[in-house]
């Protein structure tokens, strides 16, 4: 009995499965981290944000940021003022994918762990 895949459509977003879905929405290089920036240090300024951040460029950032807010796991905060002050939290469903996050955290120590296993077996041949 085999399932079979049609095109989805989710907003701009198409898809077969919604774990291509969820990869479109948090996957790459950059948003796990700035989610999990956002969930570990809370509300940030977008300074404070490539702080925390540092080999991500500035112009990477702002469309990352941008993607994320867009798609409703970011929330940016514009207040009126002189110099303008930008604020970027996670909205609700930005922390409903912290367990994610968490996971993959989880699951990087480990290969941390494996991979350092392997060099010292390979360093012992």
């Amino acid at each position: 009995m085999g399932t079979e895949c049609s095109m989805k459509f989710c907003g701009d977003k198409k898809y077969f499965c919604t774990v291509e879905l969820t990869l479109q929405v948090i996957g790459g290089k950059w948003k796990p981290i700035i989610i999990h920036r956002l969930a570990n240090e809370g509300t940030l300024r977008f300074s404070e944000v490539k702080r925390s951040i540092p080999n991500i460029t500035q112009k990477m950032l702002t469309q990352q940021l941008r993607e994320l807010e867009a798609d409703g796991v970011v929330e940016r905060t514009v207040y009126a003022q002189v110099p303008p002050k930008v604020e970027y939290s996670l909205t609700d469903l930005g922390q409903s994918v912290m367990p994610v996050i968490e996971s993959l955290c989880h699951w990087g120590a480990g290969y941390e762990q494996w991979f350092a296993g392997q060099t010292v077996k390979q360093e012992a041949v």
